[in-house]
């Protein structure tokens, strides 16, 4: 008989330590699962202040800030204006965000104009994509009849308007118009949303670099940073 208590007891010792085990690696499993939930609570309450902060910082700016385009080519003065009050903020916090660093004027039409702002320029690999990369979102269209494709204009590319019937703009990608005349077409179309005060002469240097069949250019015209203008 004692033999029999002393296995019952054996056997409940057993499963009481069966049992505690079990909670134990449910309260690991548990653990384990709370782990990233709680980085990515982390990670989105730091991803708000930092909207918060740069919120902050483009209600600080001027009503038309002045950004310096840096390229391997020289500097590029533009003005945003402040009646598309859509594009001057998104391109602000693009900006101001480092978004453009790297990026290459990835198309180049001598006698029309230059483009730029397309993240995937930043990977060779995805050379034959260049062009339709950009962030999540569009920009609806800010047309204003003053603003027009004047040389140095800078403006939004978009898709065309079979795909895009409301015209609105890339949420990155822009271009900088060289030639008045070519450009003269696209006047409420495109919206445009700034003008060169400094580097007409560097667009023009840009315009005329060598460019493959798909207007891309041969050697790499970098953006190296796009950074307010120290006068602001």
């Amino acid at each position: 008989m004692k033999k029999y208590i002393i296995l019952a007891v054996c056997l409940a010792g057993v499963m009481a330590l069966a049992a505690a085990c079990g909670n134990k690696s449910k309260k690991a499993e548990a653990g384990d699962a709370a782990a990233p939930a709680q980085e990515d609570s982390i990670a989105a309450v730091k991803a708000k202040e930092d909207s918060l902060k740069m919120e902050k910082k483009i209600a600080e700016l001027p009503e038309e800030p002045v950004f310096d385009i840096i390229t391997n080519m020289g500097t590029i003065v533009v003005k945003l204006y402040s009646k598309t009050p859509k594009h001057r903020d998104n391109f602000a916090k693009l900006a101001l965000s480092g978004y453009y660093n790297g990026t290459l004027f990835h198309r180049v039409i001598n006698g029309f104009m230059i483009q730029g702002g397309d993240p995937l320029s930043k990977d060779e690999a995805m050379k034959n994509s260049w062009g339709t990369g950009g962030p999540d979102y569009t920009v609806p269209a800010e047309f204003v009849p003053e603003y027009r494709h004047k040389k140095g204009a800078l403006a939004a590319a978009r898709r065309g308007d079979a795909a895009n019937p409301y015209r609105e703009s890339s949420g990155s990608q822009f271009y900088l118009v060289q030639d008045e005349r070519a450009c003269a077409q696209l006047d409420g179309a495109y919206t445009v949303y700034g003008e060169t005060l400094e580097g007409l002469k560097t667009i023009d240097k840009i315009a005329a670099v060598e460019t493959d069949g798909r207007d891309r250019p041969l050697s790499p015209v970098k953006i190296i940073t796009v950074k307010l203008h120290e006068e602001n």
